[in-house]
Parts: structure tokens; sequence; C-alpha cells
């Protein structure tokens, strides 16, 4: 009886099961790197978390979710944006505390859908997440930041407007739209990199720049892990499970996604070897153990997913790479006091940008999945969902509060689930 022949990509230059060499391996490791790093490390910049723990929890992360899938598939896990205003609110309350656990929730969730999936299939997240639902939610995502970006590109700590934080962040902006749009090759593949960089420079030039801390760090410096326990008492925060728990359900309509490009860029069918619920509980997995260290929620990156198709090499061990290189870099006291140097007008410049595309993402699904608004079914999920999330109209119960991002989220499931399918 023959062996069965292992099934290889004639499109792929390196495929997945394939080992680059060591010189090759090297390289394009770094450039996944390089590619997930502007969007990892701004995370939790905008949030107020340790920049060298999202980098440590995005690599080990990384790790665990090739080792769920059974090294199946090429995927990178870095900091998810979907999460950002409700942890920005829960580090003024509970602080970091609140935000593991509901990190800790997130990841829990995808790991009781993913036994769901395993036992009944899928087709039931299609019919509780339509486009109607999912596109709505993503722009509430990015457009309920914007007064938050508006701010850092103009005012600084005590409330005072300053022209040149204006400059710096509308410089920083332009000239990322421009690497964006007109950089090819690699340059191509890391234009937040870029704009975080050069306005960085243009922002030091102006004096808004502090290098004492970066002076003073170590080069090798433990990152300020926030482990339950040893580093804060364990406590209850309901509100914080609440709000962070029902925004698994969009980040997961996102990683389906990022599964069905891959499953296109290398000739396969992911849904079923290694199966959704192998890949949904490895996204979960990396969520959780995110949350025991002190890093933000994660999710599969489509920067990442940019790079495997532009160079055709899908190796899993470019991946491994990457990730092994992400828990390095942590470790380097300088890296994280530069990351935390980054003034708050470059951040906002950057952040016009990211949110914008967020929210414009969310407009694209609706139009690409021909929603029509001319229902008034549609029209009536669409509208509760947007004003509700962006005005941030949360319910507080007792001592908990739930956000108007999550309340948004689990009205417009309900609203979708229950609204006849005929005005």
């Amino acid at each position: 009886m023959k062996t069965p022949t292992r099934y290889r990509n004639p499109d792929a230059l390196i495929d997945i099961w394939e080992r680059p060499s060591w010189g090759q391996w090297f390289g394009l490791s770094l450039q996944h790197l390089f590619s997930m790093f502007g969007s990892t490390v701004l995370v939790p910049i905008l949030v107020g978390l340790n920049p060298g723990i999202a980098l440590f929890s995005s690599g080990v992360g990384t790790l665990m979710y090739i080792l769920i899938t059974r090294g199946k598939i090429p995927a990178y896990m870095g900091s998810s944006f979907s999460f950002i205003v409700p942890m920005v609110a829960l580090m003024k309350t509970t602080g970091y505390p609140g935000i593991a656990q509901g990190t800790l929730a997130v990841g829990a969730v995808y790991l009781v859908v993913a036994l769901v999936v395993a036992l009944i299939g899928s087709e039931w997240i299609n019919k509780a997440l339509p486009p109607i639902v999912v596109g709505p939610m993503v722009m509430v995502i990015g457009l309920s930041l914007a007064g938050s970006a508006a701010q850092k590109a103009t005012v600084d700590s005590a409330g005072t407007y300053h022209w040149q934080y204006f400059a710096v962040a509308m410089a920083t902006l332009l000239l990322t739209v421009g690497f964006n749009l007109y950089l090819r090759g690699f340059l191509s593949l890391i234009p937040i990199l870029l704009g975080i960089v050069v306005g960085y420079l243009i922002a030091a030039a102006s004096g808004l720049v502090n290098f004492k801390p970066v002076l003073a760090a170590a080069w090798f410096q433990l990152p300020n892990f926030e482990v339950p326990i040893l580093s804060y008492p364990l406590h209850f925060y309901w509100g914080a499970i609440v709000s962070l728990a029902p925004i698994a359900f969009v980040t997961m309509t996102e990683h389906i996604g990022h599964i069905t490009v891959l499953n296109e860029l290398t000739h396969r069918n992911f849904f079923e070897d290694p199966g959704l619920h192998h890949t949904l509980a490895g996204d979960g997995l990396a969520s959780i153990i995110a949350s025991f260290v002190g890093g933000p929620p994660v999710t599969s990156y489509g920067e990442n997913v940019g790079v495997l198709a532009i160079t055709r090499v899908h190796s899993v061990y470019v991946l491994i790479g990457a990730a092994t290189f992400a828990i390095i870099f942590s470790f380097v006291g300088k890296l994280s006091a530069l990351i935390d140097s980054i003034p708050n007008p470059v951040i906002g410049g950057i952040s016009f940008l990211l949110f914008g595309v967020i929210a414009s993402s969310g407009m694209r699904i609706l139009i690409e999945k021909h929603v029509d608004f001319n229902r008034k079914r549609n029209l009536m999920i669409a509208s509760a969902i947007l004003v509700i999330g962006i005005g941030n109209a949360y319910l507080k119960v007792g001592q908990y509060e739930f956000s108007g991002l999550a309340v948004a989220a689990v009205l417009g499931i309900v609203l979708n689930l229950v609204l006849p399918d005929n005005d």
C-alpha cells in the first residue's frame, strides 16, 4: 500500500510544511515581525498597557495557535483593535485586573464556540452574525475612537491646545497615507511602522520627545508582567467581563475571514483540516495566555496574511521564527522605553488613519454583502447599533458597568434574531 503524497501548493515558493534555509528563515521571519509590529504595539500604547508585554503575549499566543492547529496554518496573533474602547474605559476604573478578566472571558467565549462548532457545525454563526450586525459593529469600533484620536492630536495632558501637536499629527497622517499608496515591495507592507518612525523623527525635531527614559533604560529588562495573585489580588469584575466578552463574536467574523483568505492563498480548506474548532480554540487560548501575563486580547493579523500573499512564502516555520523574535524583543528594555516615548501627536496622526480604516471596513462589509437599507429591518438594526455604540450608551447595574459597545453588540444580535425577515 502506497503512502499518500503530501499536497504541495504549486503557487507557493515555500509551502506550509517546508523549512527555508537559515538565512532565508531569519530575513523572512523579521519581515513578518515588522509587518505586525506597528499595530501590535499601538494597541497597548492607546490603552496604557506595556508594549513589551503585548509583544511577548503575541509571540507566545502565535506559538500556541500553531500548536493547536497542528502546524497546518501560517497565521500570526497580534493585539486586537476591537477591544480598545472598553479597555480604555476599564483602565480608568478597574485598571489592568479588569482588562485581564475581560480578556480571559474573550478567550473562554472562543473556546465555548469552538466546542459548539465541533459538536454541531458552524452554520449558526452566520445566522447570529450576518453582515447587517457585523458591519455596523465594526464601524462602531472605529468611530467611537475618533474623539480619542483627535484629543491626542491637539491637546496635551493638561488640556491645552498646541498647533505643533496638530501639525505633527497631520504630517504623520499624510506621510503614512503616502507610504501606503506609493511604496512597493517590502516597504509597502509596513506603512504604519514607517509612519510612526518618520512621525517620531518630526516630533523629535520639534522638541516633543523626552529621550531621558530611553537613555536610562537597561538593554535587558523583564517586561512588567501582570500576573494574577502575584501582581494583584483576585477580585471578580463582572462588568469588565460582560464589556469585553460580547465583542469576541465580532472578532470571530474577522477570524473566519482571514481563514477564508488563507484557504484561497494556500489552496487548502482549513475549515475541514484542522477544522474551524481548532482555529477558534487556538485564537481563544492565545487570548487566555495574554490575560495571565498582562497583554490585551489577540486576533489573527491581516498584515501577515498580506505578507504571505505577496511573498508566496507560506512556511509555518517562518511564523514560528517571527513569534520567537517577538518574545526576544519584549525583553529589550530600551525598545520598550523607545515605544513609550512616542508622543501623543504621532499616535493621534496614526489613529486618524487606523480608526478610519476600521470604520470603513465595516462600511465595506455592508457594501460587498449588498445589504439593502430600503428594508426597514436592516435600517432599524444598523441605526440602533451605530448610535448606542458610538454614543457609548452604557448600562450600569449596581457596581457593574457594561460599555456601549457591548450593549450595541448584544442588542444587534438579539434584534437580528427576533425581527421578522419581511418588513
